[in-house]
């Protein structure tokens, strides 16, 4: 009996201790499990129930289609823990291919070639459907501090992984509130893009040799390195967020430096 005893508080120690060190078992048998469902639907023969098709046959070259944009983010939540929540309750319809924590802890939470919801209603060029297009990277960070030096490493480190494996280009790692300006703010204007874009993340500017044409259109400008300009006043604010953060809340135009500043990205898109 008293083996028996000690047989049973040696599981009870085993579940406890599995469950605080796995906390997350739970969903990620629900991924595996949703993975699987989309892996049976890839292997399954095209059907011929779209007219005039007849039949088909099967090509031999394919491959599955990859990212060609990485969008960032801020969690603008208290911790890692809370956005892993979010991140695993079906409540939320939110979720990002990666999080990076303050601690610079980078978790995958999402294989690379699948759609996480993460960017909601925005638009980059004529690609209107970013999620389709993008990895996601979210930050732990409240939108009001800067960035922990640890996780810019850790996101930079990152950053190259991706580019290398999937041939992102550079002018396409960019922040969500660029590709949703009237909605989104995030990574906010303490991220150091100056930073990741002296390492080939991103566009930055010289405007060494600028100077602003008679009759300059900005909201042109802003059209052609990406940027959606039907809110011409939060598109003005998203730009200066991302390349000019020391005058990001301040003004809905672009004085003579700021516009040389975005002739250059506009260049360089």
């Amino acid at each position: 009996m008293k083996a028996f005893s000690h047989l049973l508080l040696l599981l009870a120690v085993v579940v406890i201790y599995s469950c605080a060190h796995q906390p997350y078992a739970a969903t990620n048998k629900v991924y595996r499990k949703q993975a699987k469902q989309y892996a049976n639907i890839i292997k399954q023969q095209p059907v011929n129930d779209i007219p005039p098709v007849s039949a088909w046959i099967g090509t031999t070259n394919f491959n599955l289609r990859k990212p060609n944009y990485v969008i960032i983010h801020h969690t603008a939540q208290g911790s890692c823990d809370s956005t892993f929540r979010t991140f695993t309750l079906t409540s939320t319809q939110v979720s990002a291919h990666y999080v990076i924590c303050s601690d610079g802890s980078v978790h995958h939470m999402l294989n690379d070639y699948l759609r996480a919801w993460h960017a909601g209603i925005a638009k980059w060029g004529n690609v209107t459907d970013m999620n389709s297009a993008s990895i996601g990277i979210e930050l732990d960070n409240n939108g009001f501090q800067p960035f922990q030096p640890q996780q810019i490493n850790s996101l930079i480190v990152l950053l190259d992984t991706l580019r290398h494996r999937y041939n992102i280009p550079t002018a396409n790692f960019i922040g969500h509130g660029d590709i949703a300006p009237s909605r989104k703010v995030d990574p906010s204007a303490y991220f150091p893009w100056q930073q990741l874009a002296e390492k080939g993340f991103g566009l930055w500017y010289d405007t060494t040799a600028i100077t602003v044409p008679e009759g300059f259109n900005a909201l042109q400008a802003l059209r052609i390195i990406g940027y959606d300009t039907r809110d011409s006043s939060a598109t003005i604010k998203a730009f200066k967020r991302h390349f000019i953060p020391a005058d990001s809340t301040t003004g809905n135009n672009l004085d003579e430096g700021e516009k040389k500043i975005l002739i250059s990205i506009m260049q360089k898109s």
